[in-house]
Order: C-alpha cells, then sequence, then structure tokens
C-alpha cells in the first residue's frame, strides 16, 4: 500500500458518493455491533472515519488506524467537531502496529483489497484481537472486469471464509450487504460483510 496515494487524495476523499457508500455500510456494521458498550473497536485503515465514527456511540472505545497522517488529520477534526470523547487516532503502517493494544472489534472496511499478502495480515488481525474477539470485513466481491496493479479485484467470499478458519477463527459467516453501480474502480460491484470470531 502506497500511503503518498492516500496522503494526496486525503483532503478530498469525503465525497458525496464516498459519504453515501460509507452510510450503507455503516448501517450494517452498527447491527454487527450491538451490546458492544464495553468493548473496545479498532477502526484499521480507517481512513477519514466515514464509517468508524458513526459506531463511537456503539462501543466503549474507538481507535481510528491508518498509515496515512493527513486522512488522520481529517479524522481529529472531525472527532473534535463532533465532541467525541472516546476515540484516540494512531498512526501506523499495516503489520507495524504495537500488540499491546488489542480489540473485541476490528473493523476492516474496503482495505484488505489494499493488502497485498492477505494471509499474512489476516494473521496480524488474529494476532490484536481479544479472545473472542470479532472481525468484520467488508470488500468487494471478486470481479474479473476489476484489473489494477495495486489491488486485488475483490475477493471470493467462500476462499476467503476458508482463509478465515485455516488461520485460527471459529466461526466465519458473510452476506451480500450491497449491490452498486461504477463503484469499484469504474465497475459494477456487490460489496460483502463477512464476520469471524476468534
Amino acid at each position: 500500500m502506497e500511503p503518498n496515494v492516500f496522503d494526496q487524495l486525503a483532503s478530498q476523499y469525503d465525497t458525496t458518493e464516498r459519504k453515501e457508500l460509507a452510510k450503507d455500510i455503516a448501517s450494517a456494521v452498527q447491527v454487527e455491533c450491538k451490546e458492544s458498550q464495553s468493548k473496545t473497536l479498532f477502526d484499521y485503515g480507517c481512513g477519514t472515519g466515514l464509517v468508524g465514527l458513526t459506531l463511537t456511540s456503539l462501543v466503549e472505545r474507538v481507535l481510528f488506524i491508518d498509515s496515512s497522517e493527513p486522512m488522520l488529520g481529517i479524522v481529529r477534526e472531525k472527532i473534535k467537531r463532533l465532541n467525541v470523547h472516546n476515540a484516540e487516532v494512531i498512526h501506523s503502517n499495516f503489520l507495524q502496529y504495537s500488540k499491546t493494544k488489542k480489540a473485541d472489534i476490528l473493523l476492516v472496511s474496503l482495505v484488505l483489497l489494499h493488502i497485498p499478502d492477505t494471509k499474512k495480515i489476516l494473521e496480524f488481525f488474529y494476532e490484536i484481537l481479544n479472545p473472542q474477539g470479532k472481525l468484520i470485513i467488508v470488500d468487494f466481491d471478486q470481479n474479473e472486469k476489476v484489473s489494477h496493479p495495486k489491488v486485488h479485484s475483490g475477493f471470493d467470499q467462500n476462499a476467503l471464509m476458508v482463509l478465515l478458519k485455516k488461520t485460527g477463527f471459529q466461526s466465519v459467516s458473510s452476506s451480500i450487504i450491497l449491490e452498486k453501480k461504477k463503484v469499484f474502480l469504474n465497475e459494477d460491484a456487490s460489496i460483502f460483510l463477512m464476520v469471524a470470531k476468534k
């Protein structure tokens, strides 16, 4: 992942389309965060916090983690503006985050497609989750029309579920939550939400 690309995008990232997409994703994620008032949630690869900031009232604490400092600057501004008191912002490159802090819920929304080594990052996610922790992955279904050197062309849900179980997750479930036009590198795409429990 090249943070400089996202550094450059940060100030223009919150387009109307991205806000609408984040709102739809957040609605589905919120269902998974019910009865989590005592939980710590990590929004890993949080970008400008479009999804994670909708979850702050549902959990005890949210850590916004990203490799782009300009993106995190926008998250900090939003936290201040929204008067959120249970959020922390952490600048960290992927896989370099200190494992001293652990998550009860780990949200990875439209992030996995940017990470070249899926197996390695899933192992890392497993390590930073508390026992009985929950990994929530939101990403694109595999799409053969999408071809880009910097991103996966979406994911085969069954293959990803197998990989999660091999990593050690006890139960994995998945469902399509959205179908959108021209949303994935200008191609129509389905978006799934997958939940893996440690």
